[in-house]
């Protein structure tokens, strides 16, 4: 995929597209997300700021943009953002320059958020994508959250009321797809990326 000093230089005849892609927390998007980007050599994914600390293993500029309450402060005022949302006492949002210049150059443009952020961008815009991921199972999906091992029960247990919450918006979404197997979920994913890709009306 061409680094990020390229994207001036970047040009191809497929037309560029916003995918929103959601789902509760242990439901594997991220995995996914890695492995299309391994696929499609014209996808992008955003990486969303926050104000939360990292987690183990997360990087700075990778996983997300880390900052302070103030620079969030400064980027929701400024319109700097195409969407923010406050989640488990943190807030999350999406850069707006890099997306927008992304999707003009041709890029099919990831962003991993949940549905408040999504139907907020949706909003701004119509043509998004917007895909919902969902596990096979919420006893999986506990498991999953159990099995990281960053997480108290009282913490897993609040990551469920929201999974139920944000699994009953799943009729809004234009694809649904189930993460019972990465492997099948990936090329499900990598489908309906290149659907719309290949699509000069979409």
């Amino acid at each position: 995929m061409p680094q990020k000093s390229d994207v001036s230089s970047f040009a191809h005849q497929r037309k560029g597209h916003l995918f929103i892609v959601s789902g509760p927390s242990g439901a594997g998007k991220g995995t996914l997300v890695k492995a299309l980007c391994a696929e499609l050599p014209d996808v992008w994914v955003s990486v969303s700021v926050t104000t939360r600390k990292p987690r183990p293993g997360e990087l700075e500029g990778v996983h997300y943009q880390f900052i302070s309450e103030t620079e969030f402060d400064r980027l929701t005022t400024s319109g700097g953002l195409l969407e923010w949302a406050e989640v488990h006492g943190h807030r999350y949002g999406t850069p707006r320059a890099e997306v927008e210049q992304r999707i003009a150059c041709g890029y099919q443009v990831i962003l991993e958020i949940d549905p408040q952020g999504a139907f907020q961008i949706r909003d701004v815009l119509p043509r998004t994508v917007l895909v919902f991921i969902v596990p096979p199972s919420m006893d999986e999906l506990v498991r999953r959250l159990k099995g990281r091992g960053s997480e108290t029960d009282e913490q897993v247990a609040i990551r469920m009321q929201t999974a139920e919450r944000e699994m009953a918006l799943v009729g809004k979404y234009d694809h649904v797809v189930v993460n019972d197997d990465v492997s099948r979920a990936t090329r499900e994913l990598v489908e309906i990326i290149a659907r719309y890709a290949d699509d000069e009306e979409s």
